[in-house]
């Protein structure tokens, strides 16, 4: 089972006027020239090569970071090295205004928890939400807290198939 209680950073993918990035594709995510690559532990150093402005991505990412971003995440191909890439290094939460369906598909297949939130975008103009801020958290209460501030707020819940995908490891365990 993979754990619903973690902590990290976030990690905005926003622009240089702090709006979330919108319709980031599979491409953008992990280019084709890598679809070669079946190992999921090398898989890692290639996520968001492809995005202007955040090829760095990889050397950013840490153990518990949580993926913020805008609508239409991960549209485009089916390519599930574009779940996997992230998984790689060490993300355990992917939050998006609205997900490609495919890839959403493909995440919760695969036990990659991810989540929903339409006011994405509010968080991050209001300041609730900012890049590399420290959280906690707790998927299964429905919450994250910034560990500054000890201000907790709600985020949306996964839903009772992706908890029980997430409990197994991956849909073919269930």
């Amino acid at each position: 089972m993979s754990e619903t209680r973690f902590e990290g950073r976030l990690l905005v993918l926003s622009d240089d006027h702090n709006q979330l990035i919108k319709d980031i594709d599979t491409d953008q995510i992990f280019h084709n020239a890598f679809l070669h690559i079946t190992d999921m532990a090398e898989m890692g150093p290639h996520a968001m090569g492809n995005l202007e402005g955040w090829k760095t991505f990889p050397q950013l990412a840490k153990e518990g970071d949580v993926v913020v971003a805008g609508p239409n995440f991960g549209a485009g191909s089916s390519r599930q090295q574009a779940v996997d890439c992230f998984r790689a290094l060490g993300v355990r939460l992917i939050v998006a205004e609205s997900f490609g369906a495919i890839y959403k598909r493909n995440a919760i297949n695969s036990g990659m928890p991810i989540l929903v939130d339409p006011d994405a975008s509010e968080r991050v103009r209001k300041g609730e939400w900012k890049h590399l801020q420290r959280i906690r958290v707790d998927l299964e209460a429905g919450t994250m807290t910034d560990l500054e501030t000890k201000t907790e707020m709600a985020i949306p819940s996964l839903s009772r198939v992706q908890r029980d995908i997430l409990e197994k490891g991956t849909l073919l365990r269930i």
